[in-house]
């Protein structure tokens, strides 16, 4: 398990934007955006959508995915 984030670009409506997050995170996002059915730019601009101002992108994707796999416990 590595602790260290690693920066990607995400599209969020047509405009790219950088996230770090964990590997263990990254891959997780993946998998909810396969399980969805949908791109996983789509996921991240979903979440965008939703936050709120007081919270970074890379946050609300950490408590998205977080959420995500409490509910399905």
């Amino acid at each position: 398990m590595s602790g260290r984030p690693i920066k990607r670009s995400l599209t969020l409506r047509g405009h790219r934007t950088s996230v770090s997050l964990e590997e263990e995170f990254w891959r997780a996002f993946r998998e909810i955006a396969e399980e969805k059915s949908i791109p996983i730019n789509a996921l991240a601009a979903e979440i965008d959508e939703a936050r709120g101002v007081e919270s970074g992108l890379a946050s609300a994707i950490r408590l998205y995915i977080l959420k995500h796999y409490r509910d399905r416990a």
